[in-house]
């Protein structure tokens, strides 16, 4: 299936892919569902798939799926096409194609004759299963980031997604704000929650290097944001995530725009793994990148 543009019947879809692991991108897809009803905006290319998911022009998630993951990739469209669906949908009818202890490969093609997202499995014994989801076309824009570092050197640190996870969710007020600092001497990122009391989780770099893994910041930094907005961000990382004792980067950029990034594992079990270049072992060409962007509270300034 590998004709010309010009060549294709005017009903072909411009997306056929195939995935081999289910599990893998509903891990990925179920990261950024911080809401039973979520709306998200899918972005089709010849490179992969991107999904958004945005809140209140302050909380915004990205999905990359790169065309590596996909056991078969065939994109036919002009430039990107985006279109709007059901996140929770979408999870819920990927969920129908796998079951305990075996995930059959799925087919995705888009768009069906009434611009659905169609759904097929193709490897199931017992039966091939179906599945449309209703498109529609995005209610608005995502809201542009413009992620820019401050300054010659990143304000950065990397620190286990678990430990990441288990210190804001300790940090849980109320309506509360959490303020995070970065601090060059002693090297040091400390998270503070404020309600009917303060909370405060410090992360010092040379006391525990296994916990806080690289640490980078040239000038004291000091933003707030809200609590709900920040736990947004691990709420739902998957067990997966953890087992294999991922890690998640955490930068501060102009005017204090927080980017979070997480990995997840898209490979089937079972599949051997490889050792990259990081001393890590992980299959690099099967990984999805997640990427969150907090804005910060508007009365916070740059320490």
């Amino acid at each position: 299936m590998s004709s010309s543009t010009s060549a294709r019947d005017d009903d072909a879809p411009d997306l056929v892919c195939q995935i081999d692991c289910v599990h893998g991108m509903v891990d990925a897809l179920s990261s950024v569902r911080w809401k039973r009803h979520q709306d998200a905006v899918m972005e089709l290319s010849a490179h992969g798939i991107v999904l958004t998911v945005e809140e209140s022009g302050c909380l915004q998630a990205k999905v990359f799926l790169k065309r590596e993951l996909f056991v078969e990739y065939e994109y036919a469209g002009e430039g990107r096409e985006r279109f709007g669906l059901s996140l929770g949908l979408f999870v819920d009818c990927l969920n129908i194609f796998s079951a305990p202890g075996h995930a059959s490969a799925v087919e995705i093609r888009y768009p069906g004759p009434d611009m659905q997202l169609l759904l097929k499995s193709v490897d199931s014994q017992d039966a091939c299963l179906y599945a449309e989801i209703r498109t529609r076309i995005p209610d608005t824009i995502s809201w542009d980031y413009n992620f820019e570092h401050e300054g010659n050197t990143p304000v950065t640190f990397t620190v286990k997604s678990a430990v990441l996870k288990e210190a804001l969710d300790d940090l849980e007020w109320p309506g509360s704000s959490i303020q995070i600092r970065m601090q060059p001497d002693p090297p040091t990122v400390v998270f503070k929650g404020e309600g009917h009391g303060d909370l405060q989780v410090e992360f010092p770099y040379y006391a525990n290097t296994d916990l806080l893994i690289v640490f980078q910041c040239d000038r004291e930094v000091s933003y707030r944001y809200k609590y709900k907005f920040l736990r947004a961000t691990t709420s739902n990382i998957p067990s997966s995530v953890m087992k294999e004792n991922r890690r998640t980067k955490v930068t501060i950029g102009r005017g204090g725009m927080l980017k979070i990034q997480h990995l997840v594992s898209l490979a089937r079990p079972g599949m051997p793994y490889f050792r990259n270049i990081g001393g890590g072992t992980e299959q690099t060409s099967r990984i999805a990148h997640i990427e969150f962007f907090v804005k910060p509270e508007e009365n916070d300034n740059d320490a």
